[in-house]
C-alpha cells in the first residue's frame, strides 16, 4: 500500500512540475521561424526572469544587442535577459517586460500556459494598446 501511495505522490508532484513556466522554451517568431532557447527562471525577489541560454540562428551566434537600452546595450544576445521582472497574477505572469534584441524596442509582457497544450507559453507583448502574440515550444530534455 505505502508503495501505491508513494507512486501516487511521485507522478502527481512530476504532473505539477511539467503545469509550470519555469524551464527552457524554444522561441518562434509570428513566421514560425526558432529564433533562440530562453530559460524562463524566479530570482531571489519572486520575480520571473527569462535569459538567452542558446542562439539557433547561424548569423546571430556571435550577435550583440547593439538597439538595446542602458545596461543591456551592446551586450552579447547569448547570456541576455530579454524577460524582466514578471510577477504571478493568477493564470498569468505580468507587470514585467520583454526586449527585442533585434531592434532593442522593450513591450509590456503577459506569459501564460496554453490550457489545451502545457508544452506551448503563450507571449504576448504590448505595446499601448496593440499587441503581439508569439506561442514558445517548452524544450523537453
Amino acid at each position: 500500500m505505502n508503495n501505491i501511495a508513494f507512486l501516487f505522490v511521485f507522478l502527481f508532484s512530476c504532473y505539477g512540475f511539467s503545469q509550470t513556466i519555469f524551464g527552457k522554451w524554444k522561441t518562434v517568431d509570428t513566421h514560425d521561424v526558432e529564433k533562440s532557447i530562453v530559460e524562463i527562471y524566479k530570482a531571489k525577489d519572486n520575480t520571473v526572469y527569462g535569459k538567452i541560454v542558446e542562439i539557433l540562428l547561424e548569423n546571430r551566434k556571435n550577435g550583440k544587442c547593439t538597439a538595446c537600452k542602458g545596461e543591456d546595450n551592446n551586450k552579447p544576445i547569448l547570456g541576455l535577459n530579454i524577460i524582466k521582472n514578471m510577477e504571478k497574477r493568477g493564470e498569468y505572469y505580468k507587470n514585467g517586460t520583454i526586449v527585442d534584441p533585434k531592434n532593442g524596442k522593450t513591450y509590456r509582457l503577459r506569459l501564460s500556459l496554453d490550457e489545451n497544450n502545457k508544452n506551448t507559453l503563450i507571449v504576448r507583448g504590448y505595446l499601448g494598446f496593440f499587441y503581439e502574440t508569439q506561442y514558445w515550444k517548452r524544450v523537453v530534455e
